[in-house]
């Protein structure tokens, strides 16, 4: 069953100001004793042979969840998941700009590009993702699959990894954000972030319910990225 759901104000108009921790399910599957779901896009293919990739319903951990099947053509198709709420909610930067006077942190913490700065540092990149590799088997993101990520300046940043090399003054600029809300996968509660480089700073949030985390990081040169290395552990809502 699936309905459509919108936020509105009092007044019956379109909104933007709903929380999506607060958003109701949108679809919901009807259950039949005698409905054995696969587990696995490799279960579909073997079932239903070479088919075009697309999304699928899977039982994850006993739960029904829409996964994205891709190489579906090939021997080994792989999961994903469809980052709902878009690209821009699920981005990864390396901060290009360096300040040239690195002892200082200008303008009260806040990101200006217009500091006195040179934008020279080689690492520097903007990655955004619509869809990321999920590890089913081990119940993680796996943060450098780049099948759906779109690099849109310098180089391929991981998934959750954020950072730059503009100040030695604890002063990251470096972001990035995961917005997992209507996937039906949050990020799992022990999950941190390590920093590394020099001079690192690392400053994480996360949401109440563990769908939704934003980092800033950064150091002269530094980052942050999870802790377990280059995936990221989620659980089922």
């Amino acid at each position: 069953m699936e309905r459509t759901v919108q936020c509105v104000s009092v007044d019956g108009q379109e909104s933007n100001r709903c929380s999506p921790d607060a958003e109701p399910e949108t679809r919901k599957v009807c259950t039949n004793p005698s409905c054995n779901l696969p587990s696995s896009c490799f279960d579909i293919q073997s079932t239903k042979g070479p088919i075009p990739d697309s999304e699928h319903f899977l039982n994850v951990q006993g739960k029904v969840l829409k996964i994205y099947c891709a190489g579906m053509q090939t021997e080994t198709p792989q999961e994903y998941i469809t980052l709902t709420t878009g690209e821009e909610e699920n981005i990864s930067e390396i901060f290009g700009f360096r300040l040239n006077d690195p002892s200082q942190c200008p303008a009260n913490d806040s990101r200006r590009e217009d500091c006195d700065c040179r934008r020279d540092y080689t690492a520097a990149g903007v990655t955004t993702f619509s869809k990321v590799r999920l590890d089913l088997r081990r119940m993680n993101i796996i943060t450098t699959d780049w099948r759906f990520a779109f690099t849109h300046d310098g180089q391929s940043v991981p998934f959750a990894t954020a950072g730059d090399c503009y100040s030695l003054a604890h002063c990251p600029q470096g972001q990035f954000k995961i917005n997992l809300s209507g996937t039906g996968f949050k990020v799992a509660e022990d999950t941190s972030w390590i920093s590394q480089g020099n001079y690192a700073a690392t400053r994480i949030q996360k949401s109440q319910g563990g769908s939704r985390v934003k980092g800033i990081c950064g150091g002269y040169c530094g980052k942050c990225t999870p802790s377990s290395g280059d995936t990221l552990p989620v659980i089922v809502e």
